[in-house]
Order: C-alpha cells, then structure tokens, then sequence
C-alpha cells in the first residue's frame, strides 16, 4: 500500500497497519509519501480525548505520550466577557475512570514527532520525501501512481492522508474545493514561564463570546500554553495557502469588548499565526472515502470545524479501523477498504455535523447567548460530557 501524507493523518494508518501485520503474509510493501523535503507538523495544539488516546495506548504509545503531552483535571466554559465561570467538566482522574483512558492535550509538534519516531522503529515501511503525486490510475489489481518528476510507482492500494487541500480527493469524488467557513483561527504556543502568574493555567478553559470564542490548554508536560481565538473574518488570497503571521495588534483590536481575564491574556503574547478554516459538510455516504483500491483518511475525506477538537482524533481512529478492516480481508482490498469506509462513514459526519453546531453555539449573541449560559450553569458536565464521543472503540471487522 502506498500512503501519501506524512502528516499525523498518514503517519498514524503507517503505524497502525504496520502493527497490525495487515501485508506481512502476503509480503507487500508499506510505503509513505511525503511531499515535503522534511517531516514536520505546522500547527499548535491538539486535544485528544480517551477515544483518541485509548488507541495510541493500545499501539504501545503510553509512555512516549506521557513524556510529551499534558493531562489537565478540568476543562473551563468561561464567558468571554465577564470572566465568570458558566460550566466545568472534570478530567484527570475522572476521564480515566469513565472511559478508561485519558483526556490529553499536546503540540502538533510532539504528537506528530511521537508518532513519526514509532514507525521508524517499527521498520518495514519505505518512506519517500520531496516526493509529489501527479496522478493515480487504477489498472486491473494495482493502482498506478505518477509523481512529479516521472517517476511510476505501483501498489495493491493507494491512501490518500493529504489533508483538507488533498489531491487524491479529485480521484474519487468530484466535488469542488472545500469551503471557507468565514472563520479565522489566531493560533498562539507560549511558554508559561514568559507569562505573569495569574495568566499560568494547568486546565483546559474556553472563552465564549459574541461572535468569537477562544481555548486555551497545557502542552509540553504542561510548561507551555496553547491558545486560539477564533474570529468572524474573511479571507484575501488562496485560503488553501494562508497562513501567516498574525498582527498581535490586530486581534486585541478584534476583542477589545472582552473581559480581563482574556484579554490580558491576549496582551501578553505577542506571536500569532493566523489560519484561515476550511471544511466541507458533512458526509452522506462511504463513497466519499473509497472508490474500489483507492481511500482516503482525516481531513482528506472529512475535513472539519475544530470546535469539537476532534481533527487529529478522527484520523487516528480512522487509521484503527484501516489497519483492522485490511487485517480481516487479507488480500482483498477493495473488500477491506469498502468495510472501512463503511464503518467510519457515518462516525465522521456526526462529529462534522456536532463540530458546527459546537461553532454556532460558541459564538451566540443576545438572548441566545443569555440562554446558553443559564443551560451551562444549571447542567454543566451533563452537557460538556460526550459519552457517543469519548467511549467509541473502533469494530473490529468480520472475517466473514
């Protein structure tokens, strides 16, 4: 199988499969392709919830996360405006208990250099950097891939893991660019020791405002702070390549309504990136993640909101059900790739569908805002708590 990505997307179904033996029997070859000259993950941070972490546990990941990562008590709601807490939800001890793993928060970075770290370990899969695919063509029982600089490559099956802008997506389904969701993300990493005092955090808080919103959580073993703001905005240029430097000036400006709490945050760093958000809606069939020895995994089949925190989570859940569904059906992958776009089709687009709920909720004004906050007080954790989400195990696939 050729896998083309080598972000956590691709490196996660790499490892996975790996594990799994799913082409040791029948001798194939595990190949990952990276366009890129290096690894590397742009980006800050990401939360994994036990649904996420439960599966980098089960592929020997424990400890290598637990050198990394950051595991906060609670997560926060916060009014943006006022400061006031609206609602709690316990982590820590809790997660663990509930769900049997936990609630983590951790660097792009850190997971993405783990998760690369594990594969060159594990052995057995070629990896090609600098390397650009110009087209796929199936023919007969291979698929034929092309790069860049002509060369012709050969698999049983192809993965597509490249991501929201993914290029394998054209090969099977003709649906346009993704959409730009008129949101821009504001993305900060800082070490809490540059931070004053009272603005150092060990939990998981998100401030919700009129029209914008911000989280903010320990990563690196909880010695550095990640935030995001996400604004109303629009884009200028090719979303596909906009992210840049931010104007530290320009987002105070953007929340000068905000309430202290946040905003002396937001005063206190100056480095921002600044991502313009694109998702597609969500899925309505399996076919959107396969088309006979072709697939795709992550953001390439399901881009989505981050307002659930659940991007990474999804493609490495995906990568489980991947690696599970080729291990049933040893040798038939059209068969095995069906099964796993089957299984995973209509996961994905509940959480797609609950991320943009998430964002419209977030950003309330009005009565609206008055109400979402009383609910919050009234049932908190009963309404933070995601039982559907958090407490998913991937199936295991059929052998028959």
């Amino acid at each position: 199988m050729v896998i083309v990505g080598g972000g956590i997307g691709g490196l996660a179904a790499a490892l996975a499969c790996g594990r799994q033996q799913a082409f040791g029997a029948g001798g194939q070859a595990l190949r990952l392709i990276e366009q890129a000259p290096a690894f590397g993950e742009v980006g800050a941070g990401v939360q994994l919830g036990p649904n996420v972490t439960r599966v980098l546990h089960s592929w020997g990941l424990q400890g290598a996360l637990a050198q990394v990562a950051a595991f906060p008590e609670r997560l926060e709601v916060r009014s943006a405006l006022s400061s006031r807490v609206l609602g709690t939800l316990p982590l820590g001890p809790r997660a663990q208990a509930v769900y049997g793993a936990p609630y983590v928060t951790i660097a792009r970075q850190d997971l993405h250099g783990l998760l690369r770290t594990a594969v060159e370990s594990m052995g057995g899969v070629e990896v090609d950097l600098a390397t650009r695919i110009a087209s796929v063509a199936p023919v007969g029982d291979r698929v034929q891939l092309l790069t860049h600089d002509a060369r012709e490559l050969e698999a049983r099956c192809v993965l597509g893991a490249d991501g929201v802008w993914s290029t394998l997506r054209r090969q099977l389904v003709d649906d346009g660019a993704p959409r730009v969701t008129g949101h821009l993300a504001f993305r900060a990493m800082v070490p809490q020791a540059d931070l004053p005092p009272p603005l150092r955090s060990q939990v998981v808080t998100a401030w919700m405002g009129p029209n914008f919103h911000a989280v903010q959580y320990p990563v690196r073993g909880g010695a550095w702070l990640n935030v995001v703001v996400i604004v109303h905005g629009t884009v200028v240029g090719d979303p596909a390549v906009w992210d840049h430097s931010a104007n530290a000036g320009e987002l105070r400006v953007r929340l000068a309504n905000a309430g202290s709490g946040l905003l002396d945050l937001v005063h206190a760093i100056d480095d921002w990136r600044l991502w313009a958000l694109s998702d597609r809606p969500p899925m309505r069939s399996a076919h959107e993640m396969v088309l006979g020895r072709l697939a795709l995994l992550g953001d390439a089949a399901h881009p989505m909101r981050p307002y659930l925190a659940q991007g990474a989570g999804m493609a490495i859940e995906d990568a489980q059900q991947l690696s599970l569904s080729l291990h049933a059906h040893p040798g038939d992958e059209p068969r095995a790739l069906a099964h796993y776009a089957q299984t995973r089709w209509q996961r994905n687009a509940r959480v797609q569908a609950r991320a943009i709920r998430n964002g419209e909720i977030f950003h309330l004004q009005g009565p609206l805002r008055v109400a979402r906050d009383a609910s919050l007080a009234l049932l908190g954790d009963k309404l933070l708590d995601l039982p559907w989400l958090y407490g998913y195990r991937a199936p295991v696939a059929s052998q028959a």
